[in-house]
């Protein structure tokens, strides 16, 4: 489990579509083998370190459900450690389990803030709420608008600057992952969605 806290953003060393190798700092200073840490959003097994890297494996799952096919030696990736039983969350409760991949459709300036839209699979839209929680590359943020196909968020200086933010740009191609509260829900009710649907048509007809 994570926060979505970024605590530094590492480089990709080198990958071979399964073999994923990123130079770091800060994250090292207690990663041990065996441990999961989150590459760009996605929950990884550390696999080896050495004093300037750590090493994970991916598999075709992560291809399928992440941006990983874009990454190449000199990539910059979000990373964070799992979280501690104890520890402050600054974010919120973030699995690694990307959702699936959005792009960058607008950045608006906006006083001291970057106004980002993306565009997101319908499956990831609708479980999204205005002023709730989502997980881009890893960082928690919170929505401030949605529509049919895509939703915004608005970056503060200090995230743009300590994250990948500052290297995105229009069609950039980013890691979702929803608030995990919002799909039990959504799973919890879906045997019953069709019902209320009808409900909802016989009360409030056409």
């Amino acid at each position: 489990m994570f926060s979505g806290i970024i605590e530094e953003v590492g480089t990709v060393q080198s990958f071979d579509g399964a073999t994923l190798v990123v130079v770091a700092d800060r994250v090292l200073d207690d990663l041990k083998v065996s441990e999961s840490i989150m590459v760009a959003g996605a929950c990884l097994t550390v696999v080896n370190t050495s004093g300037t890297t750590f090493t994970v494996e991916t598999v075709p799952e992560t291809l399928d459900r992440t941006n990983f096919g874009d990454l190449k030696p000199g990539t910059h990736v979000n990373l964070e450690r799992a979280l501690r039983y104890g520890d402050r969350v600054g974010g919120h409760m973030v699995q690694g389990h990307v959702d699936g991949v959005g792009t960058v459709r607008s950045i608006v300036v906006d006083g001291n803030s970057r106004v980002i839209v993306f565009a997101a699979p319908e499956n990831i839209i609708e479980n999204v709420v205005e002023k709730g929680f989502i997980a881009v590359d890893g960082t928690s943020l919170t929505i401030v608008g949605r529509n049919a196909d895509s939703f915004s968020v608005a970056i503060i200086p200090f995230t743009f600057d300590k994250t990948t933010f500052g290297e995105r740009s229009e069609g950039s191609r980013v890691n979702l992952e929803t608030d995990v509260t919002a799909k039990y829900v959504a799973n919890l009710i879906s045997p019953y969605r069709a019902e209320l649907e009808k409900d909802g048509a016989r009360i409030n007809p056409k």
